[in-house]
């Protein structure tokens, strides 16, 4: 969690915000067909069915630094490199217009490929 404190009070951002902000604009970029599970958690929520805005992103979230990981599926015939590139661009800009916390970096694993209406991961 990120504590910061301006005049007019004390604003605190937790790391599963940040992480539903960098989601959602992964899931609207061009070539991202979805969100790749990421660890036991989101592994879990998939299998129970449960809605998650955050799966597949990681945030690292201190006092000097944002750093965001994505696991993302990318659609079939799409160029990996642009999109990726695309990616880092939406993301970095969405956290930090609204968080106003300088993002460090943003990385892309891409963990599959899949075909325009094609269902699952």
């Amino acid at each position: 969690m990120r504590t910061t404190t301006t005049p007019d009070g004390k604003m605190m951002v937790h790391e599963e915000a940040v992480a539903c902000v960098a989601g959602l604009a992964a899931l609207d970029c061009p070539g991202v067909a979805g969100m790749a599970a990421r660890g036991l958690h989101d592994g879990l929520a998939e299998i129970l069915g449960h809605d998650n805005p955050h799966r597949g992103v990681e945030v690292e979230l201190d006092e000097r630094r944002c750093a965001i990981a994505l696991d993302v599926i990318v659609t079939f015939g799409v160029r990996i490199a642009d999109v990726a590139e695309e990616l880092i661009r939406r993301v970095r800009t969405a956290v930090e217009r609204s968080t106003g916390f300088p993002v460090e970096r943003v990385e892309v694993n891409v963990q599959g490929v899949r075909r325009p209406g094609e269902e699952g991961v």
